[in-house]
């Protein structure tokens, strides 16, 4: 077994390095799970990353690990909305669910294959109510501070997962992304965050085309070996899509071809920052010297004005979610229950009718239908991630007067992760820039519907070109500060 000292270094260790201690018996299960808890009870009280502490249950889990799954021993967290596992606390960040404790009477069908890859929970995490900003900051638990610059946010709704695991408390933990939701916080706390094609991986209780389930980590291979160990769709899913050829962790070293990579650096109706700009500039150039075929692009397509119809689907999707928490609570909410942007916004989705949402529904498959016969003409699109670097939680304060106008600011972070969900494609985050003051900032490479393969074939060689394992927040473990 490592001494104590040596047990300190496991922070610096992706999930796949520390299931390796685990099965060669250099380390223990439970000295990798007593080391995570030790980090969060160091750095929590910084970051405000994890909401629920799970210890107890995890120790024990710890000492009954199968050492021959993909992530044995591995402490894991879990976002407190989409995926769960039995008996943990399920408030989606409201006020009202966390004050009678509402919690899980079972796993979902994630909870139960994250289980079985042998990841130990530890607790859950931060996100912003109803999972619906690309901040982490709820009124029902606080927010939470971006490690790199604790006046900053993480971003959202992943946040408390993506700061958890960039502060080095956890190796992996989990995500989930219905605008951006795993890549953006990714982009803005310096991970790797990969959305996955529609289907892919099951969601059997969800109806929504938007949302797909994984993770944020710190390394392409555990991203990859992830996959491998989740993927598949159930029986009961809506969406469904034929599993890979072969595993994922096959594709780390494989050779990627030629590619025809478009790049596209400018917005829509929102500005894009310099330094988000500089960052897609930098992997081109880059991408072109591997001898890829690089063309620049015009944003219409995308970002054009048909784009607006996902807005108002979303207020209505919104609307729909505030009564679901009724229905979890046991009676309807007021709306002094709910967050007032949540409360504004899902107010206005509730005035669509069923004939509108039909035709709007209809507009946005011609629109989603449109972008993959255009997207036909390359194999990858590079974009920003986030179209601005990390903001500060101040400055991602709804106003109380009109709290909707912050809606302007969601949209301008979140304009190139949004058509995505839409169009069902995989999409990957990779930490491959920083700014001046050495806040991350993350790259946004695309592919073709079912193609996670080749994304993590040209994840893995930036990877390699432009790598950013040696790169530390201000709030890092194993005690603090940097």
């Amino acid at each position: 077994m490592t001494s104590t000292a040596d047990t300190t270094d496991l922070a610096t260790l992706d999930a796949t390095a520390q299931a390796e201690l685990v099965r060669s018996g250099a380390v223990s299960a439970l000295e990798l799970v007593d080391a995570a808890i030790a980090r969060i009870e160091a750095l929590n009280p910084v970051l405000n990353a994890v909401i629920y502490a799970d210890f107890e249950r995890a120790r024990a889990a710890a000492t009954d690990v199968d050492p021959s799954t993909p992530f044995a021993g591995v402490p894991f967290l879990i976002k407190d909305i989409g995926a769960t596992q039995e008996g943990l606390p399920y408030w989606v960040g409201n006020r009202l669910l966390k004050e009678i404790d509402h919690r899980s009477t079972g796993d979902t069908v994630l909870g139960a294959r994250f289980r079985n890859a042998g990841l130990v929970t530890v607790g859950k995490t931060n996100l912003p109510e109803l999972g619906s900003s690309p901040t982490t900051q709820p009124l029902s638990c606080g927010p939470t501070s971006n490690p790199w610059d604790a006046e900053r946010s993480p971003a959202g709704s992943s946040g408390g997962s993506a700061a958890a695991v960039a502060s080095g408390m956890v190796p992996i933990a989990h995500a989930n992304d219905g605008g951006g939701s795993t890549r953006l916080p990714a982009a803005w706390c310096g991970l790797v965050g990969l959305k996955t094609t529609r289907g892919r991986v099951a969601n059997p209780a969800s109806v929504s085309r938007l949302v797909s389930e994984l993770v944020v980590s710190r390394s392409v291979r555990d991203t990859a070996r992830l996959l491998d160990a989740v993927e598949g769709a159930t029986p009961a899913d809506l969406f469904a899509y034929p599993p890979p050829e072969r595993p994922y962790v096959d594709e780390l070293g494989a050779d990627p071809g030629r590619l025809r990579v478009a790049v596209m650096t400018a917005g829509g109706q929102y500005s894009v920052d310099e330094e988000c700009v500089a960052g897609v500039e930098a992997t081109a150039r880059t991408l072109e010297s591997m001898g890829h075929e690089i063309e620049a692009v015009d944003p219409d397509v995308l970002l054009g004005e048909e784009s607006n119809v996902n807005g108002r689907l979303w207020m209505a999707g919104l609307a729909r979610r505030v009564e679901a928490l009724g229905e979890m609570a046991g009676r309807p909410l007021t709306e002094d229950e709910v967050e007032p942007y949540n409360w504004a916004a899902a107010q206005r989705g509730a005035d669509l009718l069923a004939t509108e949402w039909t035709a709007t529904e209809e507009r946005q498959h011609a629109w989603s239908a449109m972008v993959l016969d255009w997207f036909a003409n390359f194999d990858v699109l590079v974009t920003p991630t986030a179209g601005c670097p990390p903001m500060t939680t101040v400055e991602l304060t709804p106003p109380e007067e009109k709290p909707w106008r912050i809606g302007r600011t969601h949209g301008r972070i979140g304009q190139f992760t949004l058509p995505f969900n839409v169009t069902g494609q995989p999409a990957i985050s990779l930490p491959l820039h920083e700014t001046a003051a050495g806040l991350p900032v993350g790259v946004q490479l695309v592919a073709g519907m079912g193609r996670e393969d080749l994304l993590i074939r040209l994840a893995a060689r930036l990877e390699e070109a432009m790598p950013w394992h040696d790169r530390r927040p201000q709030v890092f473990a194993p005690g603090g500060e940097r």
